[in-house]
């Protein structure tokens, strides 16, 4: 690095994944703690564990990371955009596509029992009906024809969209950043009544801990009763 040659220090470096040297580095910067005489003998691991347990952990904002998240419910995303700081979120619109060949989420609980499912089920093909039907109609309103076609399209979908289910599927481009990611993995990787909060969080754990394994080692993935899994905190 241009800056321990710039500076004449000598960093004692342990083997670890890019992300957590990243980390350490921006913690080592805070204190000048590179070299002899000024570092200790702490792996990376430890010396990142250390930053945790101390509440030092702006040094994790510096390593992000984008998903595209698919196969989950709108109702799943209207919860996950409460997390504000330290995440971006670019989400499917329903006001531009065209949700007429729409797909679902079915919740477990509804799955495993056959006669609520069919009622479910029952339910959710009335709604896409009258979706389609909406579409229909309200393109051949009379009061927009006089719209532009942009607009005119714009209009009827957001009018459509209105009798669409929380369970309709949808995509979302989510970026966060370490310390946004543990906090939403705190508040939400065990949350016993929302399975899709649980299995979001344990697949985005999966994918980050393999890259930040020092930033995320507090974390483990549990088995529950009902074969479902959660995200706890040690």
């Amino acid at each position: 690095m241009t800056f321990l040659k710039e500076h004449s220090f000598n960093w004692k470096r342990s083997q670890c994944e890019p992300a957590d040297e990243l980390v350490e580095a921006s913690g080592r910067v805070c204190y000048m703690s590179f070299g002899d005489g000024r570092q200790s003998d702490k792996t990376n691991k430890e010396y990142v564990k250390h930053l945790i347990d101390q509440g030092h952990e702006s040094v994790l904002e510096h390593i992000n990371w984008t998903f595209i998240v698919s196969g989950v419910s709108r109702a799943f995303t209207h919860q996950l955009v409460r997390h504000r700081v330290g995440f971006a979120y670019s989400q499917l619109s329903q006001q531009y596509h065209d949700e007429s060949e729409a797909c679902f989420v079915v919740p477990p609980s509804i799955r495993c029992c056959p006669k609520t499912f069919s009622k479910w089920q029952e339910s959710i093909e009335n709604n896409l009906t009258l979706y389609k039907k909406l579409i229909y109609e309200v393109n051949n309103d009379e009061l927009l024809c006089h719209s532009s076609k942009k607009e005119r399209l714009r209009d009827l979908r957001s009018a459509s969209r209105s009798v669409l289910p929380n369970a309709t599927e949808t995509k979302i481009v989510i970026t966060a950043n370490a310390r946004a990611l543990r906090h939403f993995f705190t508040m939400r990787g065990a949350l016993e009544g929302d399975w899709e909060m649980r299995e979001v969080s344990c697949e985005l754990f999966q994918i980050v801990s393999k890259e930040a394994p020092a930033a995320f080692q507090d974390f483990i993935i549990k088995e529950m009763p009902n074969n479902s899994r959660k995200l706890v905190k040690l």
